[in-house]
């Protein structure tokens, strides 16, 4: 059976703008930005763990018709397509990192039964969390 998850996706509305913020801000790594003729095959993820990837696809064909599409987009700015949750070491500092770079968060670092984590939005509406697991 199964061994591994190897490929999460998520939908952006712009796939430059996704770099931008997913790299430039998150300091994720690319891992493929392959144009497919048909698509972008986009994907990001946590430096040094390749066997995890976020696939950043803009919703439409092939994946599904125009309409559906513009449904998924509106979706996506009210932040109903899901979350992404990351962890870290420290919360706290991470927090601070990322502020000085210009993230804007949704709920600042908090105590938890599980740890500590807090809350923020990508350019696009899509929810992202990250967690200080208890030790």
């Amino acid at each position: 059976m199964f061994n591994a998850i190897t490929h999460s996706q998520i939908y952006v509305l712009d796939q430059d703008e996704a770099l931008d913020f997913y790299v430039g801000k998150l300091g994720l790594e690319v891992h493929a930005d392959v144009d497919l003729g048909f698509m972008r095959w986009l994907t990001v993820g946590v430096a040094g763990h390749p066997e995890r990837q976020i696939l950043l696809e803009k919703p439409g064909a092939p994946a599904m018709p125009e309409e559906t599409a513009e449904q998924v987009r509106e979706l996506v700015t009210k932040g109903a397509m899901g979350t992404v949750i990351f962890s870290t070491d420290d919360c706290r500092k991470t927090y601070e990192t990322l502020m000085g770079r210009g993230v804007e968060f949704t709920q600042e670092p908090t105590e938890r039964p599980y740890g500590t984590d807090c809350g923020l939005r990508d350019p696009f509406g899509n929810n992202i969390r990250f967690t200080e697991p208890k030790a």
